[in-house]
């Protein structure tokens, strides 16, 4: 008898245990997500004009607003700087373009321009490699006029910009061969920018009167194959203009922020791409390697399906700021 009392005290034990663990691994951030005071720009205060220049540098912002950050599990500072990264700018495309699927040696050439030798890597564990094509429907700006570093330290700067709309997609397994790394947000940049991977609208709007912590205060939306997966307000980013351009040049303090350049405002939730919290924190407690998570990522049919196949039509739309729609093919 003695011996079931502590079978069953020791199974007691390991059962509060497995609760305690497992309210540990899913506790919530130590930090609360606050979207930015934003002062609310109208559409109706400015004007549209055409869109048909390439950027001299085009910047995305990641992690910009509170359900893409918990969709995908990730970590939260209000004191530290969102990610950033650069985009090529031959990655833009117009409405009714058709977006590759990258291929498998497509994605390694990319990445071998931050990891010599990778690709070996890869191909020893993968015999194909699956792109994982993933959308974001984005609110982007473009520089109306170059700006001077020193303008950034001024709290009540209005940086003049012009907003448009536009659609980020990404190679998440690209972006999953970053895990661990120290430029991780690099391999970002390169997952977000082959060809067509920018698909943009044709308007710009430009408020009449720049002023500080401003944006439209408009709803973006994605659809896919006419069913809407992210809808979001954008005056739920986490961050102004001008923290995302001191963001920019902290992390770029070579580079000018001239006229003409574009930042993507970052993407709400609704993305295919996403983790639960607490399989997140296992993983690093355990220490899941990058490729350990890819194997495990591309392993099951089911998964892999979820993503952008060859067929899809994706649109993405901002309240007043157009549309733009591309198919995605092989």
């Amino acid at each position: 008898m003695k011996i079931i009392k502590y079978i069953g005290l020791f199974l007691g034990v390991l059962l509060l245990f497995a609760i305690a663990f497992g309210l540990y691994l899913n506790r919530g951030l130590p930090h609360e997500i606050k979207p930015a005071n934003f002062n609310c720009l109208s559409l109706d205060d400015g004007k549209f004009i055409d869109f048909d220049a390439l950027p001299n540098n085009m910047y995305g912002i990641g992690l910009a607003y509170a359900g893409h950050i918990n969709e995908t599990a990730s970590d939260f500072d209000p004191n530290g700087d969102p990610p950033v990264f650069i985009k090529a700018n031959n990655s833009i495309t117009k409405n009714g373009s058709l977006v590759k699927i990258p291929s498998h040696q497509t994605m390694l050439n990319a990445v071998e321009q931050l990891e010599s030798g990778i690709s070996d890597k890869v191909n020893q564990q993968f015999k194909s490699l699956p792109a994982l094509l993933d959308y974001e429907v984005e609110m982007g700006f473009v520089l109306l006029e170059d700006i001077p570093a020193e303008n950034l330290n001024n709290t009540n700067y209005a940086p003049k910009i012009g907003f448009f709309i536009a659609n980020d997609f990404g190679a998440r397994s690209v972006a999953v061969l970053g895990e661990g790394q120290e430029n991780r947000y690099d391999y970002w940049g390169i997952s977000k920018s082959f060809l067509g991977f920018t698909p943009i609208g044709e308007k710009v709007w430009i408020p009449n009167e720049f002023k500080a912590n401003s944006i439209p205060c408009i709803t973006i939306e994605t659809q896919v194959n006419g069913e809407v997966r992210q809808h979001q307000m954008t005056n739920d980013l986490i961050y102004t203009p001008l923290q995302m351009l001191q963001s920019i040049h902290r992390k770029y303090p070579n580079k000018l922020l001239q006229k003409g350049d574009m930042v993507l405002t970052g993407t709400p939730g609704g993305v295919m791409m996403s983790a639960p919290r607490w399989l997140v924190r296992l993983a690093g407690i355990v220490g899941m390697g990058r490729f350990d998570k890819l194997a495990n990522l591309t392993s099951n049919e089911v998964d892999v399906a979820k993503f952008l196949k060859a067929g899809d039509k994706v649109m993405v739309k901002g309240e007043g700021l157009g549309s733009v729609e591309v198919e995605i093919v092989e």
